[in-house]
């Protein structure tokens, strides 16, 4: 790790530097590194993920936008990529930070070495920085804005990157759920993998699902068919006729990035109309979000997020502790809650909010991702839950 200020002119990272990548923060600090991937510059806001595993699930989950991604666990890329394990078709992360990423792969199921996989993406990466001193920082500063440029000449210009880093207006205030949603109505059948069988299919479906898509992952969409759901995803911005004329049985309110007071401007009243037909509604991360600002809550930001794979959250209604897999910087305030609307939730991290639910009502969400991809399946029967809900 080299831990710099930048230099007054455009130069190579360093006078003897044999960089070919670097992460320049807002405040002037450069880290230097190798690049791998795509051979260009992308800003946005730094986050740190302590996932073991998944890396493509996670570089390819919506709910990224706007964000780099740096990894806590050191070795990246020894499995490879395939088409299997992505949560998207096409990625939003801006960039990807690791210790060590692997140039050879080692699995039956690889396809292509992240390094390709990233090139046909337009991801830039960079290896070989210190992700501990990163993940402190961010620990102790919250996540700051930053840009990792990747040139295999070496050559940067730090001041221009300094200044790219400091332009970038930061998530609070954006909505990014419009950039990742599907753009029309489309159905989905696919049910989760099975070892051996891979994906399977949804054929004779019990009951229909409505998924409004903030950035839906695909394992969200597996689960629910996996329950018998025949499942139709709306765009972000549909309303609640839109989603009326498709009879639905249940609502489905997805995962996404950005603030979700800017996306709440046009998806409150859909929730709202929901909330008042008595539907039910199971809300995940960002759909959590929303749900709680339909219902009177508020939201904030978070100085560093949760971002991983191994929080521990409770269940106050039984006492059982859950691992599960998390990916948000913003919270519900806990203390903003109206009367009628119970927290079921908390990280045993930092006592944030992570679950609710409407007291009388077949009304839920929680703030972590049960769909996991990747991480435990601890959080699964969530699914079933919202199934049976939806067939009285």
């Amino acid at each position: 790790m080299a831990d710099i200020m930048p230099a007054p002119a455009a130069v190579t990272a360093g006078p003897s530097s044999r960089a070919t990548a670097v992460l320049v923060l807002a405040d002037g600090t450069v880290f230097e590194g190798q690049g791998f991937g795509a051979a260009t510059a992308a800003v946005g806001e730094v986050c740190f993920n302590t996932a073991m595993s998944g890396y493509q699930e996670i570089i390819s989950d919506p709910s990224y936008a706007g964000q780099i991604v740096a990894f806590t666990f050191p070795h990246i890329g020894i499995v490879g990529t395939n088409a299997e394990d992505v949560e998207t078709t096409t990625p939003v992360v801006r960039a990807m930070v690791v210790r060590a990423e692997a140039e050879t792969t080692s699995s039956w199921r690889a396809l292509a070495t992240l390094d390709a996989w990233l090139k046909q993406h337009q991801v830039p990466g960079i290896s070989g920085l210190d992700t501990r001193a990163l993940t402190n920082r961010i620990r102790k500063n919250g996540m700051p804005h930053g840009v990792v440029a990747h040139a295999p000449d070496g050559r940067f210009d730090i001041p221009a990157l300094v200044r790219m880093a400091q332009e970038f207006p930061g998530l609070v205030g954006l909505d990014l759920a419009k950039e990742v949603s599907c753009r029309q109505m489309y159905r989905w059948s696919q049910t989760p993998w099975v070892h051996g069988d891979g994906y399977g299919e949804q054929t004779s479906p019990s009951w229909r699902a409505v998924v409004i898509d903030y950035g839906v992952k695909r394992n969200i969409l597996r689960l629910l068919a996996g329950q018998g759901a025949e499942v139709i995803v709306l765009p972000a911005d549909a309303s609640y006729d839109d989603v009326m004329r498709q009879s639905p049985d249940g609502v489905l309110l997805s995962n996404g990035p950005g603030d979700p007071d800017a996306t709440g401007i046009y998806a409150l009243g859909t929730i709202r109309s929901l909330i008042e037909s008595n539907m039910p509604v199971f809300g995940i991360c960002l759909g959590h979000q929303l749900l709680s600002l339909a219902l009177g809550a508020r939201t904030r930001k978070m100085a560093q997020g949760h971002h991983g794979a191994n929080h521990p959250v409770k269940d106050l209604e039984t006492g059982k502790v859950e691992i599960v897999s998390m990916n948000h910087g913003f919270t519900v305030d806990s203390q903003s809650l109206p009367k009628g609307l119970v927290e079921t939730h908390v990280s045993l991290f930092d006592g944030s909010n992570c679950g609710l639910k409407v007291e009388g009502r077949p009304i839920f969400s929680v703030q972590y991702h049960p769909e996991a991809s990747p991480g435990p399946m601890d959080s699964h029967y969530l699914f079933e839950r919202f199934a049976q809900s939806a067939r009285r």
